[in-house]
């Protein structure tokens, strides 16, 4: 039998990563939603896939973006709460603003499209016991914010490297973005944090069983830049890797996955974001359709229910 595996999309927005990045402008909350939407909806039913999309709250109380969003929940997809600002460092928030985040996006995404979220992943992958113990307050399913690699720094290193001019407090901001080296002696496989107002499922964004290196979409496609026939090996290992160690993946996507520099100007500080959005598309069909074929997909709520059905094999962690 297949094992079964998530998939989902954080919907950053353009403006959120240029915010992130240190950009100018990103105030006037420049999108990219209206191309980057369709353009993936069409492709997963193209391959009969439903996932979960984590979207930003910011985006979903926007006018202009709200008839896209709405048609993800009314093509049978699920919606995951991303926090309102987009903050990567929601790990300083105090319990007052991580509240305000969580019901502020809870109640732009019901409005938006229809559908409330019970799943949460941290903006930059931003966790911490205060925002893991309000979930569990809040009666969230689970939390997806987990991403156990090594590579955190050198990832953080790289942003550093290609950022704009940034002022010392945004550079504090900052300083543990993509997390620090022990993230990668995280579980892959999920668990149950422990908090004071009660348990939540974490389901981790799966990296590279034993080794712990990416292989979220991101990281295939700027293999692929070099060598196709590599990028689609390597992936081809991680599968019989999970399958060997009966480890349950769950595969994190991002809008830039599917658009290239044809598509939206300002992002070049993005790997391979030289390469058009429609040789993007057909790499992430090709990754995408190898990940149907070996696996049961779900979107993370069905898998995350499917998991709390085996009870008390959950190992615990504290948060």
């Amino acid at each position: 039998m297949k094992l079964t595996a998530s998939l989902s999309l954080d919907l950053d927005n353009k403006w959120s990563y240029m915010k992130t990045h240190g950009d100018a402008g990103w105030e006037a909350l420049p999108s990219y939603l209206s191309v980057v939407v369709p353009r993936v909806l069409d492709l997963l039913d193209q391959l009969g896939l439903k996932i979960t999309w984590f979207i930003v709250g910011l985006d979903a109380d926007q006018a202009a973006d709200k008839g896209v969003l709405a048609d993800i929940t009314r093509r049978g997809h699920e919606v995951g709460n991303h926090s309102f600002r987009h903050e990567p460092w929601l790990h300083l928030y105090s319990d007052a603003e991580i509240e305000e985040e969580l019901a502020k996006t809870e109640s732009a995404l019901a409005a938006a499209t229809g559908q409330t979220p019970v799943g949460f992943r941290g903006p930059g992958f931003s966790l911490s016991p205060a925002v893991l113990r309000i979930l569990a307050k809040r009666n969230y399913l689970y939390d997806a914010s987990t991403f156990p690699t090594f590579l955190g720094p050198l990832a953080r290193m790289y942003y550093f490297a290609k950022a704009g001019k940034m002022s010392a407090a945004e550079k504090r901001q900052r300083s543990k973005l993509f997390g620090k080296l022990a993230e990668g002696l995280r579980r892959l496989n999920p668990y149950r944090w422990k908090t004071p107002a009660g348990p939540i499922l974490e389901i981790p964004v799966t990296t590279f069983p034993l080794a712990k290196i990416p292989v979220h979409l991101s990281y295939l496609l700027y293999l692929s830049c070099y060598s196709p026939w590599l990028a689609r090996r390597y992936f081809r290992l991680f599968i019989l890797a999970c399958k060997m160690t009966r480890t349950q993946p769950s595969l994190l996507l991002h809008p830039l996955d599917f658009i290239g520099s044809d598509d939206v100007q300002g992002l070049d500080f993005f790997p391979a974001m030289k390469i058009p959005g429609s040789i993007k598309l057909k790499w992430a069909t090709v990754f995408l359709r190898m990940y149907a074929e070996s696996f049961t997909v779900l979107p993370m709520g069905l898998h995350a229910k499917e998991i709390m059905a085996r009870g008390n094999r959950l190992p615990a962690r504290t948060a």
